[in-house]
This record gives structure tokens, C-alpha cells and sequence, in this order.
């Protein structure tokens, strides 16, 4: 099976000895994404809300580049700080996705990195 690095501009660069996705096979394995601005590297401002969207936006990319989408997902993780953000976080969430969803889990985290209030990782099918 063979295995390929993804790499994309479109969102941010990993900060650290990782890649922002794999592929194997039919399947890519994207990396967490936290609510970083591609173009400057910073956190997006705002709470809750507008952290989740970039970090979805981010993660679109990673897959895009994979030649995959949110659309083609099969499992998503979401670690957020506080979980009386839930219901916040989860109304941005259905924003992104129609019909058949995802698996999907959430846990709160006592930290992320860069002082992220979210971060939202993937696993789906690889079109390309």
C-alpha cells in the first residue's frame, strides 16, 4: 500500500515534526487542525464560534489537497477546552456537513496547542 505526505498553503503549516495529512490506500489521515489563519499563522480571533470555522476550513483544505472534502469523511475528533462550549462549537459543526454525518467524537482537553479553544482532526476517503 502505498503511503503519500499532503501538503497544502491553503492552511496552516504544521508546528511540529508531523505532516497536516497521509494517505494509504483509499484513505487519508488528517492531522488536528486548530483555528490558525494560513496566510499569517495566527490564531483566528474571536470565541468559540469563529474558532471552530477555521478549524473546519483548515481541515477542508488538508483534505481538498488529498483529493478528498468533508463530504468524504468517515470519522471526525474534536478536542475542545470547555464543553460548556458544546453546543456553540456543535451548531458551527452542522454548518459544514449535510445528510449522512460522520462518526464523530468530542472530548474535552484540559489544553491545546497554542492556546486553541478547538481542535478537529479527520480521517476519509481519498478520491484522488
Amino acid at each position: 500500500m502505498k503511503r503519500s505526505v499532503i501538503s497544502t498553503s491553503n492552511a496552516p503549516a504544521a508546528v511540529g515534526p508531523y505532516s497536516q495529512a497521509v494517505t494509504a490506500g483509499e484513505f487519508v489521515y488528517c492531522s488536528g487542525q486548530v483555528p490558525l489563519i494560513p496566510e499569517t499563522g495566527k490564531m483566528v480571533e474571536g470565541g468559540i464560534e469563529e474558532q471552530t470555522r477555521q478549524a473546519l476550513n483548515n481541515l477542508s483544505a488538508v483534505l481538498a489537497a488529498a483529493g478528498s472534502s468533508l463530504a468524504d469523511t468517515l470519522k471526525i475528533q474534536i478536542f475542545i477546552t470547555d464543553m460548556g462550549n458544546f453546543s456553540r462549537m456543535n451548531a458551527v459543526y452542522s454548518e459544514f456537513f449535510e445528510g449522512d454525518y460522520p462518526a464523530r467524537f468530542c472530548v474535552e482537553v484540559s489544553a491545546l496547542p497554542l492556546g486553541a479553544l478547538v481542535e478537529i482532526d479527520a480521517v476519509g476517503l481519498c478520491r484522488a
